[in-house]
């Protein structure tokens, strides 16, 4: 099988058991949310670790290499129809991660903030994270998700470490110092039954 067969279908959506919210994933779309992905750009606690706080017009340009870019799949996480979080959801084949360690041909990886300040320090990147986890590991032939947080953004860390994923090692890319981080399916599927017996 393919990977481009093998990729996740979007949109998804879950009832979440803990929060009792409906939470939601869907393709980000030019027309409509360029505009609102602007603006979290621009929000401070985006600015130091995504640093694409540039004109509107620069933004544009931005966001249409990377939709134009397909190795990776943007989305907009929503809760209850709201748009909450921005990711970036790929393929370590073909992303310069994939030069830090030696990778698997079905590694996923995401990128993710949180754009709607309502939302911020109240829990919900749990269950968007489970929840777009959960539906990684749907392509049978992952068994591994990574991430690489800036090494300063240690509350991202947190709620990667506390989703099941492990610390790794630093690893020096482009626009920043990550932390390259591995979340192995048997890990998060311990993590998920947690969460769904409200055991976290």
């Amino acid at each position: 099988m393919s990977k481009l067969k093998a990729k996740p279908a979007y949109p998804f959506k879950h009832d979440d058991p803990i929060t009792k919210k409906k939470i939601s994933f869907r393709h980000v779309s030019y027309n409509e949310d360029v505009t609102l992905l602007h603006s979290w750009m621009h929000e401070k606690h985006v600015i130091p670790y995504w640093k694409l706080n540039i004109s509107l017009e620069a933004y544009k340009l931005h966001l249409q290499n990377f939709l134009n870019d397909h190795h990776q799949t943007l989305l907009i996480g929503e809760i209850n129809g709201v748009p909450v979080s921005y990711w970036e959801s790929y393929w370590v084949d073909g992303d310069i991660i994939g030069t830090c360690y030696q990778f698997e041909p079905f590694d996923q990886g995401i990128h993710l903030l949180i754009g709607n300040k309502d939302y911020l320090g109240k829990g919900f990147i749990y269950p968007l994270l489970l929840t777009i986890l959960f539906h990684k590991f749907q392509v049978s032939q992952t068994n591994k998700v990574i991430a690489e947080p800036d090494i300063r953004n240690e509350k991202m860390i947190h709620v990667f470490k506390k989703c099941g994923f492990i610390p790794i090692k630093e690893v020096e890319l482009p626009d920043k110092t990550g932390l390259l981080m591995f979340c192995e399916r048997e890990n998060f599927e311990r993590r998920w039954a947690d969460w769904q017996q409200n055991k976290f």
